[in-house]
């Protein structure tokens, strides 16, 4: 058994912005199943003191005379005991854990995770009298980068472990953010935390850890090249040994068709005819044509520029237009770049019975979209692992996906060797052009015609195993792997 200090920016259910919630609100329960000692370290903003119902004070400290607690209560619905770094000057304010009211990073952003970083360095060697020393700190995106260039300055120190959710956020700051935050001489340079005469808090990981993983083994492997690596691909390079992707889970009590409590009607593989009862109440809801047959496409998502919305965008008109025979409704959930919004508010409007958008985030019309749609629309730029896939796997519902990142490791696409070999599970265009999505769409539509086929798939794709177990197995070999490595060095 390993002590793991799982260190996060965002948990789910606490506090949500994006997949890191997911993997921080799921990993650690896998790995204490798994029979390791987790904690989950966790800023702790106002929203998620008003989550939470009892707390424990476990320590009190200050950095740059800002005074900090150590709050200790449960991660919802589990045993695993997370720790909130309470600071009212830093992380009791509206807005999100990132961005103002504005959509502004908030200007203090440095500071806040710099004394996050350090709090998680001074549990980790046991400097705040909590009585537990960490074997591993695992480390998670930008805002947890400093954690083990910190760490590296002590030779007593625990393993570490940085995660690349999104390489293309970095937590870059000016060199005068730097000497604000009073940290080492020596990581002004290149080879430290330097980057083109900034500040980069990422680099703190790629640099200093013993281990670093990403959400997928194709994402590990294209973060080495120009196009993806975000001008870190040198760096990565360097560091390949050390370099390894791990595919994200999903968790199967959240995320399970049979027992999701959001949803009109449960089903699985043995009662899938059941799936389209959701369609129907779906559609009702919303105020779509009522109509088991048509087959509906779905999309929650980040509404920006690699989620593909261009080609989307380009796409619709012709998709909404199809003859009768293949007439199909779409469904999108969320929220994003304002044009992208109104673009596709705009198009709602011209085709009320065929697209409906609803600008926002909603976790119950997420669960029922999933189980609704026949086909979820996915056409990444990149996409480091993506859950939404996984999701419409589990649901039956077939991904339409370029072969980019995580989308590549979970989603075999439909082609005649494929369904022969019985592995087929979706649909996979090779460009990101919308050409490509038609065509992938047009395809599906003609499968879906076949539904003895159509069921085939939907099999395939209920029936893999992405739960969060298999990933954290893979986790903890890798937990050893550091502990070997560092006491070789």
């Amino acid at each position: 058994m390993s002590k793991i200090l799982f260190v996060s920016s965002e948990a789910y259910p606490l506090i949500k912005t994006g997949g890191l919630a997911d993997v921080a609100g799921s990993l650690p329960i896998a790995l204490q199943k798994e029979h390791q000692d987790v904690r989950l370290l966790l800023p702790a903003y106002r929203q998620v003191l008003a989550e939470v119902t009892k707390t424990k004070l476990l320590a009190s400290t200050s950095y740059y005379n800002i005074k900090v607690d150590i709050l200790e209560t449960r991660l919802p619905g589990s045993k695993v005991k997370v720790w909130l770094v309470n600071s009212p000057t830093l992380f009791d304010r509206n807005g999100s854990p990132y961005l103002d009211a504005n959509g502004d990073s908030w200007h203090d952003n440095a500071l806040r995770f710099a004394v996050f970083c350090k709090v998680a360095t001074d549990i980790a060697l046991d400097r705040l009298t909590m009585n537990w020393h960490a074997d591993i700190v695992h480390c998670n995106d930008w805002q947890t980068g400093l954690v083990p260039a910190l760490l590296s300055m002590h030779a007593e120190r625990p393993a570490t472990v940085f995660t690349i959710h999104n390489l293309s956020y970095q937590g870059l700051f000016d060199y005068q953010t730097y000497i604000d935050l009073a940290l080492p001489e020596e990581f002004w340079h290149m080879h430290s935390l330097e980057f083109y005469g900034q500040l980069s808090f990422i680099k703190g990981g790629l640099v200093y850890a013993d281990i670093i993983t990403t959400v997928s083994p194709t994402y590990a492997h294209e973060i080495l090249g120009e196009e993806f690596g975000c001008g870190l691909d040198g760096l990565l390079n360097s560091r390949s040994q050390s370099l390894f992707g791990i595919i994200n889970g999903i968790d199967y009590t959240i995320w399970n068709p049979g027992s999701d409590a959001f949803l009109q009607q449960k089903f699985n593989i043995r009662s899938l005819s059941k799936k389209s009862i959701n369609k129907t109440a779906l559609q009702q809801s919303l105020s779509l044509p009522v109509d088991a047959s048509t087959p509906m496409l779905g999309m929650i998502s980040r509404l920006v520029q690699q989620k593909g919305l261009d080609i989307i965008l380009e796409s619709l008109p012709t998709l909404l237009e199809l003859s009768e025979k293949d007439r199909l409704q779409i469904v999108i959930l969320g929220t994003g770049e304002t044009h992208y919004e109104m673009l596709l508010l705009e198009l709602a409007a011209q085709y009320p019975e065929r697209l409906k958008v609803i600008i926002g985030y909603d976790e119950a019309l997420a669960h029922n979209i999933e189980a609704a749609c026949d086909l979820y629309l996915m056409p990444s730029i990149f996409e480091p692992c993506g859950l939404n896939q996984l999701y419409s796997l589990r649901y039956g519902t077939l991904p339409i996906v370029t072969p980019v990142g995580g989308l590549a490791d979970t989603v075999i696409d439909a082609s005649d060797e494929n369904i022969s070999a019985n592995r087929a599970n979706g649909f996979v265009q090779e460009q990101q052009t919308p050409a490509a999505l038609l065509n992938s769409v047009k395809r599906a539509l003609l499968i879906y015609k076949k539904p003895d086929l159509w069921r085939q798939l939907q099999i395939c794709g209920m029936s893999a195993d992405f739960s969060w177990q298999s990933s954290a197995r893979s986790y903890v070999a890798l937990y050893e792997k550091a502990l070997e490595e560092l006491t070789a060095s």
